[in-house]
C-alpha cells in the first residue's frame, strides 16, 4: 500500500510539473524526472531530491512543509532547481 501511494503521488508530480530537470527519488519505491528546463541524459542528474517514503507522503499531502522537511534534515536537495516548495502539496485536504 505504501509503495502504491508513493508511486501514484510521484506520477501526479510528474504530470503537474512535466520535464526532465529534477530527479525526485523516494527509495526503494520510485524515482521520477520533472520540472521544465535543461534535459538530463547521462550520469547523476545535477538537480536531485531524495527522501524517505513517509516524508514524501507527508509533503505530498501538506502534512509537512518543504521548509520544515529541509530544516529537519528529512530531504536531501541538491542543485539550483531542486526546490519543490512551489509544487507541494499535491493534495489539499479541507
Amino acid at each position: 500500500m505504501l509503495a502504491a501511494a508513493v508511486r501514484l503521488s510521484l506520477r501526479t508530480l510528474e504530470q503537474d510539473a512535466p520535464g526532465h530537470t529534477v530527479e525526485v527519488r523516494v527509495p526503494p519505491f520510485a524515482a521520477v524526472q520533472c520540472v521544465e528546463g535543461p534535459r538530463h541524459t547521462r550520469g547523476t542528474p545535477p538537480n536531485v531530491v531524495e527522501m524517505a517514503p513517509r516524508t514524501w507522503l507527508l509533503l505530498a499531502t501538506g502534512r509537512l512543509t518543504w521548509a520544515e522537511a529541509l530544516d529537519d534534515g528529512l530531504v536531501s536537495a541538491s542543485g539550483s532547481r531542486a526546490d519543490l516548495s512551489g509544487l507541494l502539496p499535491l493534495v489539499r485536504f479541507q
